[in-house]
C-alpha cells in the first residue's frame, strides 16, 4: 500500500465520498492480492462489502422521481453580473468549498433553468430533475411519503456526476404560515425541510421559482447562495435580443439585417421581454416570414411585442419617431403611399 492510498483514504472519509472510498479499498485489495497476500485482499474486500455504506446509483433506470434531462451544451446569453454569479457558483462547486445548495429566483424566461443547465455543462455532469408530476399525490399522506423516497433516491446518486435540479420548486414546497396553505401540503413542506438538511453536503442542488416573494423563508435559509435572475438592465436585453436576431436570421438566407430599426423598435416598449420569451418571437417571426420580403420578420416582431396586433398604425409609428422608410417596412406600405396617407391623417 503507497502513501497515496492512506491520503486518499482520508480525504474521501472527510469529503463522506463513499464512492471513491470504496473504490480506493478496492484498490488497495487488488495490490495485496497481487504480492500474493490473499488473506489480507479477501479481509478488505469483505469488509467494503458488509459495510453500511450507500451503494451509488451505476444507473438512472431505477429511479421513480428523478428523470435525466438532455440539455443544451451551447454557451448561455446572459448579463455580465448574472454570468459572474453562474462562474463564481461553477468555480465553487469545483474547488469544493462547502456551497452545494443553490436557487435562482426570477420571472419566467429569465434563464435560471438554463443557467443550472449551464453549470451542469461547465462541470461535465449529467442533469436529473425532480418529476413534481409523479411526487405530488392527491391521497392523503402520499405526497410526504414520496419525498421521503425522493430524497433516499437522491442520496444514492454518484454526488460528483450529477446535478440535481428543482424547477419549479414552489410547487411543492408553500408558505407555511399562509392562511391559504393546505394543511396536508404544509406538513409535505415541513417533512420537505428536515429532508433537506439531512442531504450529503456534497450533492449539488440547484432550485428555481418563480414565486420567490411567497416562498417559505425556512427553506430560503437553507440555501447556500440565493441568485436573483431580475437584474437585467434595458441594454442587457437589447444586447441580448440583438445576438439571439443575428443568430436566428443566419438560417434564413432570404432575410436581411436590420438591427437599428429592431433596436428603434425595442426601446420603444414600455417593458422588453425577458429572454426565453424574446427568443420565441424573433423565432416565430423569421420562420414565418414572407420569403419575397426581406424585412417581413421586422414587421411580425413589431406586431408580437405590442399586442398581437393585426396591422400598425402608421400615425402611431410617426409619432414613435419612426421613419418614413421604417414605417413603410413595419406597415408593408410603400415609403410613396406612407407619406400620402400620413398627410391625410
Amino acid at each position: 500500500m503507497k502513501k497515496q492510498n492512506i491520503i486518499n483514504l482520508i480525504k474521501y472519509h472527510v469529503e463522506k465520498n463513499n464512492e471513491a472510498f470504496i473504490s480506493e479499498v478496492a484498490e488497495i485489495a487488488r495490490e495485496f492480492d497481487a504480492l500474493g497476500d490473499y488473506t489480507v485482499a479477501q479481509y478488505l474486500m469483505e469488509l467494503i462489502s458488509s459495510a453500511n455504506f450507500y451503494v451509488p446509483q451505476n444507473s438512472y433506470k431505477n429511479l421513480k422521481f428523478l428523470q435525466k434531462l438532455e440539455y443544451s451544451t451551447k454557451p448561455l446569453l446572459l448579463p455580465n453580473i448574472i454570468e459572474e454569479d453562474i462562474m463564481g457558483i461553477t468555480r465553487a462547486i469545483n474547488n469544493k468549498l462547502g456551497l452545494s445548495k443553490f436557487l435562482f429566483y426570477g420571472e419566467p424566461g429569465s434563464g435560471k433553468t438554463e443557467s443550472a443547465y449551464q453549470i451542469a455543462r461547465l462541470l461535465n455532469r449529467d442533469i436529473l430533475s425532480v418529476n413534481f408530476e409523479q411526487l405530488v399525490d392527491s391521497r392523503l399522506g402520499e405526497t410526504a411519503k414520496n419525498v421521503s423516497l425522493l430524497f433516499d433516491e437522491i442520496q444514492h446518486l454518484s454526488y460528483n456526476k450529477v446535478v440535481v435540479i428543482f424547477d419549479e420548486i414552489d410547487s411543492l414546497v408553500l408558505d407555511r404560515i399562509n392562511k391559504n396553505d393546505l394543511r396536508e401540503m404544509g406538513r409535505v413542506t415541513s417533512l420537505f425541510l428536515k429532508e433537506f438538511d439531512k442531504l450529503n453536503e456534497n450533492i449539488i442542488i440547484i432550485a428555481t421559482t418563480n414565486l420567490y416573494k411567497n416562498f417559505d423563508k425556512a427553506l430560503i435559509r437553507r440555501f447556500d447562495s440565493v441568485i436573483s435572475f431580475d437584474r437585467y438592465t434595458q441594454k442587457d436585453l437589447i444586447d441580448v435580443a440583438d445576438s439571439l436576431l443575428v443568430t436566428n436570421l443566419k438560417k434564413a438566407n432570404s432575410l436581411r439585417q436590420n438591427i437599428r430599426l429592431f433596436n428603434k423598435i425595442l426601446n420603444r416598449l414600455d417593458k422588453i421581454p425577458y429572454p426565453g420569451d424574446l427568443k420565441q418571437i424573433i423565432k416565430t417571426a423569421i420562420a414565418f416570414s414572407d420569403d419575397s420580403n426581406e424585412y417581413d420578420y421586422l414587421r411580425k416582431i413589431y406586431l408580437s411585442l405590442n399586442g398581437n396586433l393585426e396591422k400598425v398604425d402608421i400615425q402611431k409609428l410617426k409619432e414613435d419617431g419612426f421613419t418614413t422608410r421604417e414605417i413603410g417596412i413595419l406597415s408593408r406600405i410603400p415609403k410613396s403611399s406612407v407619406s400620402r396617407k400620413l398627410k391625410e391623417c
